[in-house]
């Protein structure tokens, strides 16, 4: 069978159209790369480098794993890049599952990403940018949940106005942490590095797993790092002149987060030594402290805090437009797919999810629900990509519009990539099978949600065909 881009997207656009209401083309290619960057570039990288160095031996293989990683992400992006370019959508991941797989996959999807996943996310980003902001401050942990939640509605309001102020305040916010970064990379060149550090070996044991091994559990946490390119296709209906735009700022966005990465570890190895980074949870202070001084503590903090308050705002402004999606469709909440008639957002959408993941934060299980679904992620890029192999087929090149956007690689790519997908799942399963059979539970528990909405649509479908076959 095969599609037309045009024709399997007229669930939502007809819905928009009822409604009488449409989102705004407010974002240029700056904007949609700075939502890339933005999604992909949170606490990780100031914190969680250690992970990969207390699991491989020599910094060759360090960066090398950060490289490979980026490597990955940016074969995800490529795929991405082509689906966005075909179906310029809001919803993006969720678009490309229901039409390319399944409407069931689609959901489950939409539904992991509002119970838990970004909800979660959210949650637990809120509590570690007021836990650094208060540090900063010099005041009490005891205001950490109020001030995350000020955060997170403050951040609701600004995307409730329109995407306009939104994307307005997470320019500033990346531009801000990547200045920092900049400054912690560019300084932690001028100091003097730590002995033989490009040769120093870690002595293997016998219960040191091969490097193949350790190579790939070095990945997991590298690859959970790069995590977030797909940002920028759930908002792709609000980017101008998207087919060109959304893979440009993809591509642009994903190799930007690249050689940050991989520079701020190789500065990381640089001033600390493999050993020394192994063996702290907080390489980015330390290196601040040896570069700045006294002062490089208060750097951080300030760093990891905007990044994460960039990182919040981002998750308001660009999921909610998946439960829209869903919503338009009518396989979930019709409300949420109503747009402000003055601001052209989601704003139900965004209040809903903005609420769930105050409650997240005050409940104190957001961490663990996290840990539950994290692997979730990865199952829907892995099944995400495998849509290109499908469209491919079902909309081969040559019915799309001429200089429609193409991965490159094709097919050897996206079936690496997805196998790779497999692996870390597989991975996550292994290291926390209990975990994953609960975060599978919670999953699970959308298909019958689905079949009910579906239900209801298929009701109300024959019941509106009856009235227009009876004589008036």
């Amino acid at each position: 069978m095969r599609i037309d881009p045009s024709s399997v997207l007229i669930r939502t656009d007809r819905w928009s159209m009822v409604a009488g209401v449409t989102f705004r083309r407010a974002l240029g290619p700056f904007d949609a790369t700075m939502v890339v960057i933005g999604g992909i570039i949170g606490a990780g990288i100031f914190i969680s480098p250690y992970i990969v160095a207390q699991r491989l031996d020599t910094p060759l293989l360090v960066i090398g794993a950060w490289a490979m990683g980026g490597a990955i992400a940016l074969a995800g992006a490529f795929s991405y890049a082509e689906l966005g370019a075909l179906f310029p959508k809001a919803g993006g991941q969720y678009v490309y599952l229901r039409d390319g797989l399944h409407p069931l996959v689609g959901f489950l999807y939409g539904w992991a990403l509002l119970l838990v996943i970004e909800s979660g996310a959210i949650a637990a980003v809120a509590i570690t940018f007021a836990t650094y902001a208060l540090h900063m401050a010099g005041a009490s942990d005891a205001a950490r949940v109020p001030l995350a939640i000020a955060a997170l509605v403050v951040l609701s309001v600004v995307n409730y106005l329109g995407v306009k102020p939104g994307s307005r305040v997470l320019n500033v916010l990346v531009l801000l942490k990547v200045a920092a970064l900049a400054i912690l990379i560019g300084a932690g060149f001028l100091v003097a590095a730590h002995s033989t550090w490009l040769q120093e070996v870690r002595a293997a044991s016998a219960a040191t797993p091969s490097t193949i091994v350790a190579f790939g559990a070095a990945l997991v946490p590298i690859l959970f790092a790069y995590g977030g390119w797909q940002n920028a296709n759930y908002v792709a209906e609000e980017i101008e002149d998207p087919r060109r735009n959304l893979p440009l700022s993809l591509i642009a966005g994903t190799v930007a987060v690249i050689a940050i990465y991989v520079t701020a570890n190789l500065v990381y190895i640089r001033t600390l030594g493999l050993t020394g980074l192994a063996g702290t949870a907080t390489p980015a202070a330390d290196v601040a402290r040896r570069v700045f001084g006294a002062p490089g503590d208060l750097f951080v903090s300030a760093a990891i805090a905007i990044s994460t308050f960039g990182f919040l705002n981002l998750s308001i402004l660009a999921p909610t437009r998946v439960y829209y999606a869903m919503s338009a469709d009518r396989v979930f909440v019709p409300a949420l797919a109503r747009l402000h008639p003055r601001f052209q957002t989601p704003g139900l959408a965004i209040i809903v999810q903005s609420t769930w993941s105050c409650l997240l934060a005050l409940s104190g299980t957001y961490d663990r629900l996290l840990n539950y679904v994290v692997f979730a992620d990865w199952i829907f890029f892995g099944l995400t990509v495998a849509t290109v192999l499908v469209f491919r087929r079902t909309l081969p090149l040559d019915r799309r519009p001429p200089g429609t956007y193409r991965a490159p690689g094709y097919p050897i790519v996206p079936l690496l990539f997805c196998a790779i997908s497999a692996a870390i799942v597989l991975s996550v399963v292994r290291a926390d099978p209990v975990s994953a059979a609960r975060g599978a539970t919670l999953i699970a528990l959308g298909i019958p949600v689905y079949y009910w909405y579906a239900a209801i649509q298929s009701k109300d479908s024959k019941q509106k065909a009856k009235e227009s076959t009876e004589p008036l």
